[in-house]
Order: C-alpha cells, then structure tokens, then sequence
C-alpha cells in the first residue's frame, strides 16, 4: 500500500510499528488479533491492531510505564512504538458477541519533511 501511494519513506517505520502492536496482540491476547493499515491523510498512515484482550498497556494510557519496565529485556516494544510513532492511541471495544470485545492499539506515522539546498523544510 505505502508504494502504490508514494510513501516509501515510511515504510520501515509502519513496518517496526505494525511488528510491535502484532506481537503485543499475540503475546497478551488468548484470542483473535487483526492488523488494519489505512492513510490518515497526506503522506500519513494509520496502524491500528485490534485484540480480544481488553487491557490497554500502560504506554498507550492504561498507566503509567515503570522505569524498570524500560530498562527491561522484554516490554520495550510498546515505549519504542511511542517514540516511532506521531501519534498514537487506544480504545476500548465493548459488547457484540463473545470474541469481539477487546481493544485497538493504533499509531501514525508521517513522511518526514524533505529539505531544500538552503536547508529549509518544504511540505512533501
């Protein structure tokens, strides 16, 4: 999809996002997880991952991230997530039948900004 749409400088950066909220669905959901990349407007795609565990991690507003969780070996995913992405967020999904509740963790990333001989930034 980033290709298709001319947006092959996000395409590492979506990437290491949509790896990170896959394996955080399949390391604390014991059901059904899904991946959904849509754009978000100009030069900015969304990746948002839906799981039928209800818990929003601490990184996305569920808490606060202790210190030692990011001097940790495992749990760092989510901190990097924040730190890749322009923005990011999470919500709740409530009733529907069994296996469709949960949440959805998504992100947004934007192409960066390119540079002109003068070293000002011009608008892509």
């Amino acid at each position: 999809m980033l290709l298709v749409h001319g947006m092959w400088d996000l395409i590492d950066t979506a990437e290491l996002l949509a790896s990170e909220l896959v394996t955080n669905a399949y390391r604390h959901s014991s059901g059904s997880y899904s991946l959904r990349l849509r754009g978000a407007g100009r030069n900015r795609v969304r990746v948002g991952v839906w799981d039928s565990n209800p818990e929003i991690p601490a990184p996305f507003g569920g808490g606060v991230m202790e210190e030692s969780c990011v001097l940790a070996e495992r749990g760092r995913g989510l901190q990097l997530v924040r730190e890749c992405a322009e923005s990011w967020g999470a919500y709740p999904i409530r009733g529907g039948l069994p296996g469709q509740g949960g949440k959805v963790l998504w992100v947004e990333c934007t192409v960066p900004p390119t540079r002109d001989r003068a070293g000002q930034y011009q608008a892509v």
